[in-house]
């Protein structure tokens, strides 16, 4: 029997000798290695500014106070999502009104503007599971209703909008460097991309205490720093993201192929170049039944995720009408996550759709 993993992080003696240099270096915290792969993201993004920070929601807890979030104001995201792409506004005293999905588990575009009132100050599109929002359309809502757009892509690293590499089109773009994702750094972290000097600038001063130098803090701020070796590791992963993502994408191939009339695989619409931090099965009410088969024959799978943030109970407190978003409701109750990393052989893959076909008698 395999032991396959939902994912795997990308380690090679590259890797090894770049983390390494770092503990040797004598420098440990925003120094030579941390401004390198701060410059490289930028470059790799397209964006004049990426601003390391400790966590995707450290980041974004620092972005709303730039920008000035407050009690009362609403931002549009969407419900199916990590329940951290709502934390950091909840925390600002802002509300989130909760969107329902397309048919790419992203956010529903259509659905935008019903959902504007005289409190809206923003859209938070989150490319889930690797694939682009649709980011023309909440663009021209923006635009029309005077609302700021974040990017949400922790899940999203290497992923493209008609052509455009995400996280550079919005106001800022948001990246997790978690040990599952396309780009990791063997631990938490997390960057803020973009074009705008001020919010850089005060994302720099807020990240480590609100300092203009060592000595002189010009207002309350953090500890959101980052480390040289986690930094030297996110370079190293960084030379090799389009190699692996290109891994990825070649087992999803295998996986549309060999599943195909067995169960409903996930769609990539024409604007989208999809980067598969998941790769998400659809199996109606076997859900539950498919996932300890496959873990039988050693199979790691995932749910991505089995509770819509509209019905956390974190949030339920704060609505008096829970909202009803019916395409995630549906969705919680049948997504399976499948194996899926860089260097995932496609013998594996096989061997994964080789289960799946037997549960469901198609062998």
């Amino acid at each position: 029997m395999k032991n396959i993993p939902l994912s795997k992080v990308y380690l090679t003696d590259e890797v090894r000798q770049a983390a390494l240099r770092a503990m040797e270096s004598g420098w440990y915290i925003l120094a030579k290695e941390c401004e390198a792969f701060e410059a490289e993201l930028a470059t790799y993004t397209g964006t004049k500014h990426a601003v390391l920070c400790s966590n995707w929601t450290s980041g974004m807890q620092m972005v709303h106070q730039a920008m000035g979030l407050k009690s009362g104001d609403e931002v549009l995201v969407p419900s199916h999502t990590a329940f951290p792409s709502i934390e950091p506004m909840c925390q600002w005293g802002a509300t989130p009104v909760f969107i329902d999905i397309d048919d790419s588990y992203c956010l529903n575009v259509e659905q935008l503007e019903a959902a504007i009132t005289p409190r809206t100050v923003g859209i938070l599109p989150v490319h889930l599971y690797g694939h682009p929002a649709n980011l023309d359309r909440c663009f021209a809502v923006a635009k029309k209703h005077g609302l700021w757009v974040i990017e949400d892509c922790a899940q999203a690293q290497g992923a493209k909008y008609k052509g455009k590499t995400v996280g550079s089109m919005g106001l800022c773009g948001a990246f997790s460097f978690f040990p599952s994702k396309n780009l990791t750094v063997m631990g938490d972290g997390g960057c803020i991309t973009t074009n705008n000097d001020a919010i850089a600038d005060r994302l720099r001063k807020l990240r480590n205490h609100g300092r203009l130098d060592k000595y002189h803090h010009d207002e309350i701020g953090y500890n959101h720093r980052f480390n040289e070796i986690n930094a030297a590791i996110g370079r190293v992963g960084l030379k090799h993201l389009d190699d692996l993502n290109s891994g990825r994408r070649k087992a999803v191939a295998r996986y549309n192929e060999r599943l195909k009339g067995i169960v409903p695989t996930p769609p990539e619409r024409d604007y989208a170049y999809a980067v598969y931090h998941m790769y998400v099965i659809r199996c109606g009410d076997k859900r539950d039944a498919l996932a300890k088969f496959l873990k039988d024959r050693g199979i790691a799978t995932g749910i991505h995720y089995p509770v819509a943030n509209h019905q956390q109970p974190a949030m339920t407190k704060l609505f008096k009408d829970i909202p009803k978003l019916p395409r995630t409701e549906q969705a919680v109750k049948e997504i399976l996550s499948l194996p899926i990393y860089g260097e995932l052989p496609l013998k594996d893959v096989d061997y994964v759709c080789d289960a799946i076909a037997e549960f469901f008698g198609k062998k």
